[in-house]
């Protein structure tokens, strides 16, 4: 199924050339097909006859281009060749660059030029609610939003097949880790705690290794876009806070898929944080998806308390499972409210009736969703 993205190409380089960042799979070559198709000049380093004749001759890319007669550049998978990025910052100020790759950590380990500022940075997230018909919350939340996943008459097997390609092609091949069972073990605990705050004493134990080594393998999962940590909102002036993070997978199926998930029952508490993950994957692709230069946070106290997403003083947001919501359920942005005046202040849940509470908008999963892509909780 071929799906409408929200990010375009286009726009962007008609500002600046670009580097185009997004895990494997999510959709970027097929992106670039749909929007860019013949107006660009398409170099794929996953083919042999570019990468081999590039890799001897970096000087060759100006030939290509020029023979190509087109003003726009891509080169796909550009972690392929670090060295050739020198050619690119020389050539840059005639063509429009789109480089695209699933590894920053490859172009800063084979010391890539990141074109000292004449490139701008973006990111493909997977599918999002709105570019999605008919979005099957409870499907994304078991599969994720892998485009070729969603849409799969067989998402579970699609999953394993991307987790082992991911071990083999991402980690292994690049030499980025040399004991892969430990690395596999911490993937599953990584997984198992998702949406949750990170204690990498802890977890160092349970994997059976080094604390240091452990920080360095979640820095790998960073780099390599398969997770992302959510920092703590540092500004209470009356409760001690939390200092640890917490950690996502950047997308719900490859959750499940590491951790082995059978079945999510709603009931669950994993159902619980699968749908703060979610909601996580939502914002953070809203944010970058409008280059808004907003942090997203999370708020959470030694006592128990706590707030999911703070977004500096925007929005304030919690997330429940519940398909009835009880006064409780308002503890955390209540407590939060003393410390903070926020413009916006939303728990959203399962539960069907819109309403507002003490000045807080309590939102159906599906209005916050409509909500935010409209544009109607965050904009610049």
């Amino acid at each position: 199924m071929n799906y409408s993205r929200i990010l375009s190409l286009s726009t962007l380089l008609r500002q600046k050339s670009f580097f185009l960042f997004g895990a494997r799979s999510t959709g970027k070559t097929s992106l670039i097909q749909a929007q860019l198709g013949d107006q660009c000049c398409y170099i794929d380093l996953l083919r042999s006859e570019y990468l081999l004749r590039l890799s001897q001759n970096p000087e060759q890319l100006e030939s290509i281009i020029l023979q190509a007669k087109k003003e726009i550049v891509v080169i796909d998978e550009v972690q392929k060749l670090p060295n050739l990025l020198d050619e690119v910052q020389r050539l840059s100020k005639d063509y429009r660059f789109l480089l695209t790759g699933s590894s920053a950590r490859s172009l800063k380990r084979g010391h890539g030029n990141m074109l000292g500022g004449r490139a701008w940075e973006a990111r493909l997230f997977p599918l999002v609610s709105s570019e999605i018909p008919k979005l099957d919350l409870s499907r994304y939340l078991r599969y994720g939003g892998l485009p070729h996943v969603y849409s799969s008459e067989n998402p579970g097997e699609e999953l394993s097949a991307y987790v082992s390609l991911y071990l083999r092609e991402e980690v292994m091949a690049e030499g980025i880790i040399r004991d892969l069972p430990r690395f596999s073990r911490l993937l599953k605990v990584a997984a198992l705690s998702s949406a949750r705050l990170i204690n990498f004493t802890k977890l160092a134990s349970e994997v059976g290794a080094a604390p240091s080594t452990v920080i360095e393998h979640f820095r790998i999962l960073e780099d390599t876009l398969i997770g992302f940590f959510i920092e703590p909102w540092g500004r209470s002036k009356k409760r001690k806070e939390v200092a640890r993070g917490k950690f996502f997978l950047f997308d719900t199926g490859v959750t499940h898929a590491l951790a082995g998930t059978q079945t999510l029952d709603r009931n669950s508490d994993l159902f619980g944080r699968s749908l703060e993950q979610f909601i996580a994957m939502e914002l953070r692709a809203y944010l970058s998806y409008r280059r808004l230069p907003f942090e997203l946070n999370f708020w959470t106290t030694h006592s128990g308390l706590e707030v999911d997403f703070v977004i500096d003083r925007h929005l304030a947001l919690e997330v429940k499972a519940t398909s009835n919501v009880q006064d409780a359920d308002l503890r955390g942005l209540r407590a939060l409210s003393e410390e903070e005046d926020f413009q916006k202040r939303i728990l959203v849940s399962l539960d069907p009736i819109s309403r507002t509470i003490d000045g807080m908008n309590l939102m159906p999963v599906e209005t916050f969703l409509s909500e935010l892509w409209k544009g109607g909780l965050l904009s610049g």
